[in-house]
């Protein structure tokens, strides 16, 4: 017979939570039992002032809630805060959701609104409401009349607590609505300043038909003020005002001429004015005076809260006294067995190693301590024994021996520290703790591409996944792109819900995470073609970076109607690199290379792993354009070599233990650990939020076919703009996607499917890396002939 299935015990984190899920519906309870106790002492106050002062507690009352409750809402209204005192249950009832709902709500933020909301409301009727006996204590209770009458008012006087209270109410409105009060204030200051007769400034809009125009409110010529024959009625909306022109008198016909240029005072850049019907072409034009917010498509989006992931700390040191008294003694021994003796020795403790630092007698050779290393690890009966002789920065020799009971380092606790909290960081990644414990954060900004590589199990996948996580609670979806490559199909798909927040992919691709090795291709050399158009955006805005273009563009410097536009950091990650370099080769080496050796400037970052660290796998070329590597545990000193230019490696001590190289230095680092459990909810907190409509686009690429014609290219199905786009590059000479797009105002993957389209017609040749294309035909003759043939 079957046995039967004993019910598991609930464990105490689940009888915990449940308990507390009893505690806070029992608080919302008892805050609505407070609400209504209020509402109906709102009615009832008079009558039942004489229950509390003459009848016991066995008299019947008017209030809803019994004498309990006439007495709680005597107390908050009456002695309390007035007719505000109705916002305490209310706050303590959405302390109850919070805590009870399945997908948080703001917490904060509303706490503090409403409780500066109640104190402000509660002086206001204290103040003016003087020794009012409405609802027992006036309309601002007794805190509002003691606070607000006698001590503001007696104070300050009337004109003094007005001005009081009306700073105060700003900055309560400014702080629930920054952004709403800006933008009030913006137009406000715009409607009483911006439209005074003495003003040169052109006013900056578009017409109904989206025509953006300039036109000064009043021009002076020859300091002679020229007769007005248009009237400017503006109705604002988010950006860009709207312009409705409407003749002063109807039997006027000429305009009088308008000033060819005109200086615009905050900037000192020259500001184009035309006629209304003409469109702006200068970059330098502001159509608005309010910065460009990346942000704002997005604008409610929540950074992941840290409590969503695990805390793995136990509190105490793993380390003991006797630990450290014993390794000391034992280092000093085998030291002293081969004639080496020492002046000090310390010792710092991480959570996987202990440091111990020796300073020898005068006289002893480097060298001939760097040798004891097999020794040591014999005296001590440990693996990973490490000797750095000397400590950069010290005079002291470093001995690094792995703890008895290595700690976990959480990623929560990363996350919460200081050091990832204030960072500055373009793209800040939060990698662990040092020897030190100190949090680890680096800049992938300035590596600019990081290697990864180490044996199997030895953490690489973990490390990936602290990577993204530190991304993803740092970064804007506005301001950064993943491509994701997951060749063993296994351990990036958790960041699916993501993908119309933070993923790119090509066109036309339903998953965003790649793992088709042809489409990896596509992909790479997808991302060359975005580096050579952002290069040429950089060109046009005469910037030499990401970041000084993008503050340019904030700054409405830069015309969109140009082609230009916001740019997010890309970055690419290839979670098993050997297997793309065993079935694709130079097809992927090489589109690999070059976005390593260029794509820093323009925010494209690389982030390559690989288990098998050999030299036919991370080759020379790879290396030479990867200064920043980190190297988990591996089998050999050959492979350390491979991967860090030095050894090392082959004597760590695995589950995270890794070592950093940044170039010029190396740093040992116990990685963070974050599960699987962990990323998925990080993920849903983020994929249940508005996103935008798909993932990223990057731009499309059609690989040559053999003959050197693209492929897949139907001539019968030619683009719309096809012929103009022909006459541009003909008369341009020039066969540059990027003027196609900038001329015509065209999306960059319509215009590079019209210039595949030329290449296949033969107006233009093939791609030459960033090179504009050659331009095969000459004279337009000879354009009209094929075009007709076509």
């Amino acid at each position: 017979m079957p046995k039967k299935k004993k019910n598991k015990p609930e464990t105490p984190s689940l009888s915990r939570r449940r308990t507390q899920q009893v505690l806070w519906v029992l608080a919302a309870v008892l805050a609505v039992y407070v609400l209504l106790a209020i509402l109906s002492f709102f009615t009832y106050w008079d009558i039942d002032q004489n229950f509390l002062q003459h009848h016991s507690w066995a008299d019947k009352t008017h209030n809803w809630t019994g004498q309990a409750g006439n007495r709680i809402a005597n107390l908050l209204v009456s002695r309390g805060f007035g007719i505000a005192a109705v916002c305490l249950p209310i706050m303590l009832l959405w302390i109850a959701i919070y805590f009870l709902a399945k997908k948080r709500i703001p917490i904060l933020k509303p706490l503090v609104g409403m409780a500066c909301g109640m104190l402000l409301l509660s002086l206001t009727c204290g103040a003016w409401g003087g020794e009012s006996a409405y609802l027992g204590g006036g309309l601002g209770g007794g805190w509002g009349y003691a606070i607000g009458y006698n001590a503001m008012v007696t104070t300050l006087g009337t004109a003094g607590s007005i001005i009081v209270l009306l700073l105060a109410y700003a900055l309560w409105v400014y702080y629930l609505f920054p952004k709403w009060t800006h933008k009030m204030v913006v137009l406000l200051w715009q409607k009483l300043f911006n439209k005074k007769q003495e003003t040169d400034l052109p006013f900056i809009a578009k017409t109904e038909d989206d025509t953006i125009i300039a036109r000064p409110f009043f021009t002076k010529k020859n300091d002679e003020v020229a007769p007005e024959d248009i009237i400017l009625e503006v109705e604002e909306n988010d950006d860009i005002p709207t312009l409705i022109a409407e003749p002063k008198e109807p039997n006027k016909t000429e305009t009088p001429p308008l000033p060819e240029v005109v200086i615009d005072p905050n900037t000192g850049l020259p500001m184009t004015v035309v006629g209304i019907g003409d469109v702006l072409e200068a970059d330098e034009v502001l159509v608005s005076q309010l910065p460009y917010d990346p942000k704002k498509d997005l604008e409610f989006y929540e950074y992941p809260n840290p409590d969503l992931l695990n805390d793995y700390q136990k509190g105490a040191r793993s380390v003991t006294n006797e630990e450290l008294e014993s390794n000391k003694n034992r280092i000093v021994t085998v030291l002293g067995h081969f004639g080496i003796s020492i002046k000090q020795i310390k010792a710092t403790i991480g959570p996987t190693i202990t440091l111990y630092e020796i300073v020898p007698a005068d006289g002893i050779r480097i060298s001939k301590i760097r040798g004891l290393e097999d020794d040591i690890a014999l005296s001590l009966s440990a693996l990973g024994i490490r000797i750095i002789a000397p400590m950069p920065g010290k005079g002291t020799i470093g001995i690094e021996v792995p703890n008895l009971n290595p700690e976990i380092v959480p990623m929560q606790s990363i996350i919460k520290s200081q050091e990832f909290q204030d960072t500055q960081y373009d793209l800040p990644i939060a990698l662990g703790k040092t020897i030190t414990n100190k949090a680890f954060v680096i800049d992938l900004a300035k590596m600019p591409h990081l290697l990864i590589a180490g044996a199997t199990g030895q953490g690489k996948s973990v490390g990936l996944n602290a990577v993204l996580v530190s991304l993803l609670y740092k970064m804007h979806p506005s301001q950064l792109k993943l491509v994701l490559v997951d060749p063993k199909k296994v351990e990036l798909p958790l960041y699916t819900k993501i993908e119309k927040h933070f993923l790119a992919k090509l066109p036309d691709t339903h998953e965003a995470i790649i793992t088709d090795n042809q489409k990896v291709i596509y992909t790479i050399n997808s991302l060359c073609i975005e580096m050579d158009a952002r290069y040429d955006l950089l060109k046009v805005a005469a910037v030499r970076n990401i970041k000084e273009y993008n503050q340019k563009f904030i700054d409405r410097k830069l015309n969109p109607n140009n082609g230009h536009r916001y740019l997010p950091y890309i970055v690419l990650v290839i979670d098993e690199f050997a297997d793309l370099i065993m079935t694709a080769g130079k097809e992927i080496e090489t589109p690999i290379s070059r976005l390593a050796q260029l794509a820093r400037a323009i925010g494209i970052h690389l982030i390559i792993a690989t288990q098998r660290p050999t030299v036919n796998i991370i080759t020379g070329t790879i290396k030479a354009n990867f200064p920043a590597r980190i190297a988990f545990r591996v089998t050999s000193m050959n492979d350390s070599r491979t991967i860090l230019d030095c050894s090392g490696a082959q004597q760590l001590v695995g589950k995270g233990d890794m070592l950093v190289s940044t170039g010029s230095d190396m740093v040992r680092v116990q990685c963070a650990f974050v599960d699987t459990p962990e990323v998925e909810r990080i993920t849903a907190f983020i994929g249940k939020q508005q996103g935008y409509v798909s993932a990223h686009e990057l731009p499309e690429y059609t690989p040559p076919s053999d003959d050197g014609r693209l492929a897949d290219v139907d001539l019968s199905k030619r683009d719309a703009l096809f012929e103009q786009a022909a006459r541009l590059i003909v008369e341009a000479q020039s066969g540059s996607t990027s003027l196609i797009q900038r001329k015509m105002e065209l999306g960059y993957n319509r215009a590079g499917k019209i210039m595949d389209q030329l290449e296949a017609a033969g107006i233009v040749g093939a791609q030459d890396g960033s090179k504009p294309r050659q331009v095969l035909i000459t004279d337009p003759q000879s354009l009209e002939q094929i075009l007709a043939r076509l």
